[in-house]
């Protein structure tokens, strides 16, 4: 994780003598990159927030579980009001996290697989976000909803990530057409 890179940049600019001299030489302008890369990370993170904070509903949100300030500030971005798309399963199908679909004269039918169609950062920043969120639901189960808890109980992690990244998509485009604030689902 973040503190094992840490230690090992702090053994490279000591010139831990673990680390031989040849190896060295070469490490040690990549951990000076690595520092100043994480420097204009640090700075980029700090002026996203500072936009989310004057923007109402990228603010609004952040307060759905699995949403930060990035993924907030990438929706704003990308759809703005979301009042382009007719439904929140509009929105979840142009972002590729539903399954596809054949129309039956009328009748929608959908097939097994995901579309993965549409807008591939924000579907990624989405199952990013859902997968951080599922694993905390795994760590402290009460965390999560009865339909999280049971989806997990039942269906293959990957698939879960997937279904909470669509519900949270889903969440993201009626609370940006209600202007209302998140509300988390009653306890079963």
């Amino acid at each position: 994780g973040a503190a094992g890179i840490e230690t090992l940049l702090q053994r490279i600019e000591a010139a831990d003598e673990a680390i031989p001299a040849a190896l060295l030489i070469c490490l040690a302008p990549l951990a000076g990159q690595w520092r100043a890369l994480d420097g204009e990370i640090g700075k980029l993170d700090k002026q996203i927030l500072a936009q989310v904070r004057q923007q109402r509903a990228a603010l609004r949100l952040t307060t759905i579980p699995s949403v930060g300030p990035i993924i907030a500030h990438a929706t704003i971005a990308a759809i703005g009001d979301g009042r382009q798309f007719a439904s929140a399963r509009d929105f979840a199908a142009w972002l590729g996290l539903t399954r596809k679909s054949h129309d039956t004269g009328g009748k929608h039918k959908p097939t097994g697989h995901i579309s993965r169609a549409g807008d591939r950062d924000l579907r990624r920043l989405l199952i990013l976000g859902a997968s951080s969120w599922l694993r905390q639901v795994r760590a402290k189960p009460d965390r999560g909803s009865p339909w999280i808890r049971g989806l997990l109980a039942r269906r293959p992690v990957k698939v879960a990530v997937v279904a909470q990244a669509a519900k949270t998509a889903r969440i993201i485009w009626a609370m940006l057409q209600s202007g209302q604030q998140y509300r988390a689902p009653a306890a079963a």
